[in-house]
């Protein structure tokens, strides 16, 4: 007897139903929530582009402080890249604390 791709796909089919009926509705649910998330997303995205491609062709007299303002803040502190002890705080932060013999 030889068995086509129809009949495994059948098969298989008819093998999800049975053992996987109970997950079917918590599957389409997740499915569809995250086609809307992936579709709310590219939508944000191509509006993003298209603003960004408005503001610079559009305006030619935009300064620092109007790109920033758009932007989350950032938390964390500010560390001076010419201060000598910078770097030792940096590498401190990582070693985890304790005594170390």
């Amino acid at each position: 007897m030889n068995i086509t791709g129809w009949q495994i796909a059948i098969i298989a089919l008819l093998i999800i139903l049975l053992f996987g009926a109970p997950k079917l509705p918590k599957l389409a649910k997740s499915l569809g929530q995250s086609m809307r998330i992936f579709r709310s997303e590219v939508r944000t995205m191509s509006e993003e582009s298209r603003k960004n491609s408005d503001d610079s062709t559009g305006s030619t007299g935009s300064s620092a402080e109007d790109s920033t303002q758009d932007r989350a803040p950032v938390e964390g502190r500010v560390l001076n890249p010419n201060d000598p002890t910078a770097e030792q705080n940096r590498s401190g932060e990582r070693e985890p604390r304790g005594d170390h013999r």
